[in-house]
């Protein structure tokens, strides 16, 4: 009972800390620029709707794990046609930057190789876990080198993943860029990039994702990306 009670206390809200900063945001100027790691644009859209009037955004498509690469370019090229017709995206000149696909990257780094039992967890499990980090590494290290002010990803609107391991990550990993010479600031106008704390779930978040979908004819994909998940969710069907 006493250990339930100190995670009650020891628990982030994350939702709590968005809401705290984009109150903070509301009315300024000048929008702070936001680094923003997505990995389909049905998952972005919700994200890009409610961030837009707080930030001036860009988008990294950075996703080698996904599979097959019939998939990946389906879901790059989904991204692109809603951000040519979605007011949020329109209205405020989001960017979207193209990262190469490289598969090799992915399974280095999630090591089911090596670990060949990761390759029967479900989603939330340590490969996943792996697979967040493997991606907000390259999106911090791309917003450290362009100087913006934060870095965040859409993973978290998605139920399937743990919004909680995300945020402990983003964090652990902006440290790491304060700790490493090549990424910090040089300049006093400079700033290495912060962790932007989300679950884009919260707030009905994914229930829209899901009418924006249906409003713009948007493709949704049917298991997250990798060629494990895709194989976990046929043989679960």
């Amino acid at each position: 009972m006493l250990a339930d009670l100190f995670f009650m206390e020891q628990k982030i809200n994350y939702q709590k800390k968005l809401d705290q900063l984009l109150a903070a945001l509301e009315g300024s100027d000048e929008k702070p620029t936001l680094l923003l790691h997505a990995c389909c644009g049905p998952c972005s859209s919700y994200v890009l709707e409610y961030l837009s009037k707080y930030f001036q955004i860009t988008v990294l498509y950075y996703n080698p794990n996904i599979y097959p690469q019939e998939e990946y370019e389906r879901r790059l090229a989904e991204l692109k046609k809603l951000y040519e017709v979605f007011p949020p995206a329109l209205n405020t000149g989001v960017k979207v930057v193209e990262c190469e696909y490289e598969p090799e990257q992915f399974y280095n780094a999630v090591g089911v190789r090596a670990e060949p039992e990761l390759a029967q967890e479900p989603e939330k499990g340590e490969r996943c876990r792996r697979c967040y980090k493997f991606r907000l590494e390259r999106a911090a290290a791309y917003a450290a080198q362009n100087h913006f002010d934060y870095f965040c990803t859409s993973l978290s609107i998605s139920p399937f993943k743990d919004a909680v391991k995300i945020n402990e990550l983003g964090v652990e990993i902006e440290r790491s860029l304060l700790a490493d010479p090549a990424t910090t600031a040089t300049e006093p106008s400079e700033k290495s990039p912060k962790w932007l704390f989300s679950d884009f779930k919260k707030k009905g978040g994914f229930k829209r994702s899901l009418e924006l979908s249906e409003e713009y004819g948007m493709y949704r994909q049917t298991y997250c990306g990798c060629v494990y998940s895709m194989k976990n969710k046929e043989k679960n069907t």
